[in-house]
């Protein structure tokens, strides 16, 4: 029953949902380049 063959013996041990995790991501991501710009701005017009 281990046989590394059949992936379909193995268990799921941590499931996942894909759509919450690159929603999250993108967030982030958005985040972070939303600050970067900011100060960016700040910089330029002072």
């Amino acid at each position: 029953m281990s046989d590394p063959k059949h992936p379909e013996l193995h268990v799921n041990e941590e499931p996942r949902n894909d759509l919450i995790d690159v929603g999250i991501g993108f967030g982030v991501m958005f985040g972070v380049c939303l600050i970067i710009a900011v100060v960016a701005t700040i910089i330029t017009l002072l």
